[in-house]
């Protein structure tokens, strides 16, 4: 059986937005457009997982008009976008994803849990990532990260890696929300890469790890550099 006690997932819209476009990215590798033989997941009918993945698109919408114009108003329609968004995905995943042909592999990728055959001691994720900012070339700065406190640079045993969030501003972002944009590394180092036109301004960065539940934890402080 699952462990039910602790939702895989999130429940802040800044955590499910990397969680679901994670997922739908993933699926999307698997289904692809051209003939049903083609596809390594053709048990997933396209009008679902275009369902999906409009439902995601609805949130975006109003996650993104929340945060720009944060009126009652936008604020009643990314909640109401956020639970319309996480009902789909859930039913989504109890239909299609938790049988053959996708493997536990595939689910531990997607953050999805797997049934428990043993307790898992990551239910909650106490580490806080370290990290280091690098300049590789024009356009790339390259993130080396760690487990805070530690010495070596492997991820913590059971953890798909860690997320990254980052935002291009002329000040210092007033939180972890302002950070519109994340990616998954799932190893260190971790290249970011940008565009010609963004050389030169200061991106600022911030990482958490996520645990192969979906789980993420604290977020480490928000670092910055020059886009070279």
């Amino acid at each position: 059986m699952w462990n039910k006690k602790h939702d895989y997932i999130p429940r802040s819209a800044v955590d499910f937005d990397v969680f679901m476009c994670n997922i739908i990215d993933y699926v999307k590798s698997k289904v692809c457009a051209g003939p049903p033989s083609c596809a390594e997941w053709d048990t997933i009918p396209q009008d679902r997982f275009n369902s999906l993945e409009t439902k995601y698109k609805y949130f975006k919408s109003a996650f993104n008009n929340a945060f720009e114009v944060p009126t009652p108003a936008n604020n009643l329609k990314k909640n109401e976008a956020l639970s319309a968004a996480t009902h789909e995905l859930r039913e989504f995943v109890n239909q299609f994803l938790r049988f053959p042909p996708v493997t536990d592999t595939d689910r531990v990728d997607m953050g999805i849990p797997n049934r428990d055959t043993v307790r898992s001691v990551h239910v909650v994720v106490n580490e806080t990532v370290d990290y280091a900012l690098h300049i590789r070339g024009i356009r790339e700065v390259v993130i080396d990260f760690w487990v805070l406190g530690h010495t070596n640079k492997a991820k913590p045993q059971g953890y798909n890696g860690a997320v990254v969030k980052w935002g291009i501003y002329s000040a210092p972002p007033k939180s972890i929300d302002d950070l519109v944009f994340h990616s998954m590394a799932t190893k260190t180092p971790f290249p970011l890469y940008f565009d010609e036109t963004e050389r030169g301004k200061i991106v600022y960065i911030a990482l958490a790890w996520q645990n192969k539940r979906g789980m993420i934890g604290g977020w480490s402080e928000i670092k910055s550099t020059i886009i070279p």
